[in-house]
This record gives structure tokens, C-alpha cells and sequence, in this order.
């Protein structure tokens, strides 16, 4: 495939030429989509290494399934299909696992605090990090249809329906899954003030 040197090609290009044998274009799409996948597996298993290694096998998985790309498809759709199917195995595979809780697996590699802004006040700044930490903590409580659902489109900024095709259901489900979601968040959540603009 040919693609103008001018300009980057699109995901779905650089698939059609990795589909034609050019595996160096797996390349690009890593360089552009491994940071969102790792923050997404992330905020669905809650723990920094796992995230790590799902995500190179995420991309593992890109380049295996590379034949069953459809072309019309969007790649960000197929690639958050791919990450949310390792990530929910992930959890049912600890959740099996009877040695430890998975509790203790998520604080032992979720650290994931967002790092303070110069110039904030240290008392805002350590409330602001308990908010975020509850904030966390209540996602991961949510179960992993909602959760994923909820990390598609809030945080990865996902549409209904590019959601709806990652996870094979109807976007009814989604719009459902993000309702009972949010309604669950507003709940556990009660407690945080309001933030003022």
C-alpha cells in the first residue's frame, strides 16, 4: 500500500499494511495506541504490571489475529475489544487463583496516583489525592461489564456505539451498563464535595 509521505497514515492503514505483510507497521500502531491501552487495562484489573504485560499482549494478539481485521472496520474499536477480553480473563483467572485475594494483587501493583501540580497547597493536595484514590477504588468496585463499559467511555472517550462493537452487545447494554454505572458511582461518592469551576 502506498501511502503518501506527507502525511501519517491512519490506523486502519497502517492494519491494511500490516494485513499485507509490512510488519513494521505494527510499530506505528504501537507507538500510538500503547499508552491508551495500558491506561485502560489498567483501570479495569487495577494493577500496574499486569497492565504492562496485557498490553504486549494486546498487540501480540493485533499482530496474530491481523487476518480477521475487517478494513471498514475503526482499529481503535477492534483494539479495545482485544484489550477488554484480556483484561476481564485476567480477572477471572485471579479470581480463581485461591493464594490471594484480589484485593491484595490490585494494592500490590495499582499504585496509580496522579502526581500533584506544582504550586498546590499540601492539605487541597493530600484531600485531592484521597478523592482520586476513592474515586479509583469505586471504579474497581463496579463489576467489569459496567467497569469496562464506563472506562470506554469516560476516560478512553469512546462512543456508544464503538463501545457497543468492543464488547459485542447492544448499545441499549452499554447506555444500561453506564446508567447503572454512574448510578452506583453517584452513590459510593456521595461523600466528595462538589468541584467548583
Amino acid at each position: 500500500m502506498d501511502v503518501d509521505p506527507g502525511r501519517q497514515p491512519s490506523d486502519e492503514e497502517l492494519m491494511l499494511s500490516l494485513q499485507g505483510g509490512n510488519d513494521a507497521a505494527l510499530a506505528g500502531l504501537m507507538a500510538r495506541w500503547e499508552v491508551p491501552v495500558k491506561r485502560f487495562i489498567f483501570r479495569i484489573v487495577g494493577n500496574t504490571a499486569e497492565a504492562e504485560d496485557l498490553a504486549q499482549e494486546v498487540f501480540l494478539r493485533v499482530y496474530t489475529k491481523r487476518g480477521s481485521f475487517r478494513p471498514a472496520a475503526k482499529f481503535s474499536t477492534w483494539c479495545f475489544s482485544i484489550a477488554a477480553n484480556q483484561a476481564r480473563d485476567r480477572l477471572r483467572w485471579w479470581r480463581r487463583r485461591p493464594s490471594q485475594s484480589l484485593n491484595a494483587w490490585t494494592e500490590a501493583g495499582g499504585e496509580a496516583q496522579d502526581e500533584s501540580s506544582l504550586g498546590a497547597a499540601a492539605s487541597s493536595e493530600a484531600v485531592r489525592r484521597e478523592e482520586i484514590a476513592s474515586v479509583q477504588a469505586a471504579v474497581s468496585a463496579l463489576p467489569v461489564d459496567q467497569r469496562t463499559a464506563l472506562v470506554l467511555f469516560e476516560y478512553e472517550g469512546q462512543s456508544v456505539a464503538d463501545i457497543a462493537l468492543a464488547l459485542g452487545c447492544t448499545a441499549k447494554a452499554v447506555e444500561n451498563r453506564l446508567y447503572r454505572a454512574r448510578l452506583q458511582l453517584k452513590r459510593t461518592l456521595a461523600w466528595i464535595p462538589a468541584q467548583e469551576d
